[in-house]
């Protein structure tokens, strides 16, 4: 990968089983959280009786001598560092196998650091390596409560499990926070654990920052250590592996993951783990290079190098839960927005992702959906916007319900979307058949209240409420003509016309309304002169509904042009920040691959540039690449449109 990722992923599980590392030598920073909270992860190399450091550092003051890097890779489930010093090159490479078409795999919550030296100078040389991992990794902050610790044998390998003593199980909901139950294991294939304290003086990320309540400048450690030679014994495998004991409070019922849902232990996973090592990451590397291949076909090397450093942060912004009746949840954290759970308008710019790769996940999104709108607890006849703040999900929490800060149209045209969209890509018409009498009555909403929008909030919430919200009109279109193509997959052809038609007459009526005259459209139908992207309209494309003028979208997406920055087209004429994933599908307008890829590689630029050194943040500022606001978010799963609409599956219903 050419692109310099923002921050380097290296541990990707779920969103509490996180660790990154926020710069371009991985012996330059503290490790940390996708929050920016340190996960302190340390790792040295004791090369002939001398110690350097080659992961990670105990503080931003940590001096110690180190390796040199050489070179850093990064794939869609890898990233691979090189160091040299004192005779011998080392190889680190951290693997997390999220793949999708393998449930257990992609739950089980083990990662992998393989460790591999060799002599750069002819000579043997004998090469101790120690990786100790902090206590934050199981605490909200490090300090907030005691540790138990625990050495032990799992099939032979050597292991240390660390945890928190108060163990209260998903006690607590939020964004900003990390877990502080469930147990951490850290393993390796030969050699020996342990535990020790090591003074560390807290360094505040931000200048008004204090140390948390209870903080104490002695952090627990927990290490694993591997004796290697060069010349005959040249590698070892480490594995870091956390179980959270249950997974999500599903309206009131604690869920366990796929992988464990049968009773199944985290010593059996973590053995397993070690056992299939080899065949994992010969599978992970045939999916990656695949990955990039069909991503360059369809948009070019920059844009699946996007594809590539977006993977594992979409999924890991999840969490896999199984339900009481063995149906697959799928819940996302809304990360550093409100930490709220399965909201909707996250789902669904997040969907081409797994259209892709899983359908049955994005009906994993849906479910908690339908469930919360077919309670008592839901009064309103539209979508809500979520069903809880993670990991509890037992309700909706943003805006406490008050109408004011719903967003009707919204969610109504995302589920509609979605429904229409999973039900393509796999052709599987039951979902929606189920859920039938929601999907119309979301419809009769559209119908109502889509055509031209009130003063309501749209995805885009951050910059306020905007009534006659030409963008949000076209997503009541796309909703509408959403279900007529699920009636169409139906056999349900006359009620597929009519609703079809319903959504060709407000498209049409649309393209009168929103016209600036000059072949472009604008941001609210009573602004004329004003401008923004329509992305809602991409999934007429997809699809082939064939809902708007394609002389539209042609004006439309030429019109573009005039308005991007050095490092992309802001949302709208309001303001000059953006948001990757609508980028992305605004460009998936365009007819011609080469367009596409002018379009989108200033997207590539801002993430190989900018100074905010977090997981791809999805709302930045388009003249200087900094971040606006969120970081870590699965909303990119939505980068991975124009790889969906190069595939074909959305194709072919009719």
């Amino acid at each position: 990968m050419q692109l310099r990722p923002p921050s380097v992923p290296l541990i990707t599980v779920d969103p509490y089983f996180s660790v990154w590392s926020p710069a371009d030598r991985l012996t330059d920073a503290v490790t940390v959280h996708w929050t920016g909270h340190p996960n302190t992860i340390v790792g040295t190399a004791e090369i002939d009786g001398t110690v350097y450091r080659f992961l990670g550092k105990l503080n931003r003051n940590d001096d110690s001598p180190v390796l040199t890097q050489t070179s850093r890779d990064c794939d869609a489930l890898s990233t691979t560092y090189t160091f040299e010093g004192a005779g011998v090159c080392l190889k680190a490479t951290f693997l997390t196998p999220l793949l999708m078409d393998d449930y257990d795999l992609l739950t089980r919550p083990v990662s992998y650091m393989k460790v591999e030296v060799g002599s750069l100078d002819g000579a043997s040389h004998d090469v101790k390596v120690t990786i100790a991992v902090s206590e934050e990794i199981c605490l909200n902050n490090r300090g907030d409560c005691g540790c138990s610790i625990e050495t032990m044998e799992i099939d032979g390998k050597p292991t240390v499990k660390i945890g928190s003593l108060t163990q209260d199980v998903l006690h607590c909901s939020g964004d900003d926070i990390r877990i502080d139950w469930g147990y951490f294991y850290l393993s390796v294939s030969e050699g020996t654990t342990g535990c020790g304290t090591k003074n560390v003086p807290f360094v505040p990320r931000h200048r008004r920052e204090e140390a948390p309540e209870g903080f104490k400048e002695d952090m627990m450690f927990v290490c694993a250590s591997a004796d290697l030679k060069t010349c005959c014994k040249p590698s070892a495998l480490f594995t870091f592996a956390y179980d959270d004991v249950y997974s999500i409070d599903y309206f009131g019922d604690k869920l366990k993951s796929f992988w464990n849902r049968d009773g199944k232990t985290i010593e059996c996973a973590i053995a397993e783990a070690f056992a299939d090592f080899e065949a994992i990451a010969a599978k992970c590397k045939a999916f990656s290079d695949r990955l990039f291949l069909d991503a360059t076909r369809a948009g070019g090397e920059k844009y699946a190098e996007i594809c590539e450093l977006s993977y594992r942060q979409s999924i890991a912004a999840h969490k896999l839960a199984v339900d009481k009746d063995g149906e697959i949840l799928w819940i996302s954290k809304e990360c550093f927005s409100n930490g709220c759970a399965a909201t909707v308008d996250v789902s669904y710019p997040s969907i081409p992702l797994y259209l892709m790769y899983n359908p049955e996940l994005v009906r994993g999104m849906m479910r908690p959906i339908y469930k919360y709108s077919r309670t008592d607890k839901w009064i309103f006849d539209f979508a809500p916007h979520d069903c809880g703040q993670f990991p509890l999900v037992r309700g909706q929490v943003y805006g406490e319900n008050a109408l004011q800060y719903q967003m009707p149209v919204e969610e109504c045209g995302n589920m509609l979307v979605m429904a229409a969209a999973v039900a393509i890509a796999d052709k599987e018409t039951k979902f929606a058949e189920d859920n039938l009498d929601l999907l119309e009555a979301w419809v009769k909403y559209l119908e109502a209240h889509g055509d031209d929008p009130e003063n309501q909030l749209c995805t885009d919430d951050f910059a306020g409420h905007l009534a006659h919200n030409c963008n949000l009109s076209l997503k009541a279109v796309m909703g509408i003509a959403g279900l007529g193509v699920i009636y169409k997959m139906l056999g349900r052809d006359a009620d597929s016309e009519a609703m079809t038609e319903k959504a060709r007459k407000m498209a049409a009526g649309w393209a009168e309304r929103a016209a600036n005259g000059d072949g472009s459209y604008r941001l609210a139908f009573d602004r004329p002169g004003t401008w923004s992207m329509k992305y809602n309209i991409v999934w007429d494309k997809l699809m082939g509904t064939g809902i708007m003028d394609p002389g539209v979208l042609a004006t439309e997406f030429a019109s573009y042009r005039h308005h991007v920055n050095h490092y992309g087209m802001p949302l709208d004429n309001r303001e000059t920040y953006t948001k990757s994933d609508w980028l992305v599908w605004t460009g998936t307008l365009a007819e011609k691959r080469a367009d596409f890829e002018e379009y989108v590689a200033p997207l590539w630029e801002a993430y190989n540039c900018t100074l905010s050194r977090v997981p791809a943040t999805d709302w930045y500022f388009t003249v200087s690449a900094q971040q606006r606001g969120f970081q870590h978010r699965s909303v990119v799963g939505g980068h991975f449109i124009k790889l969906l609409e190069y595939s074909g599956k959305m194709k072919g219903w009719k």
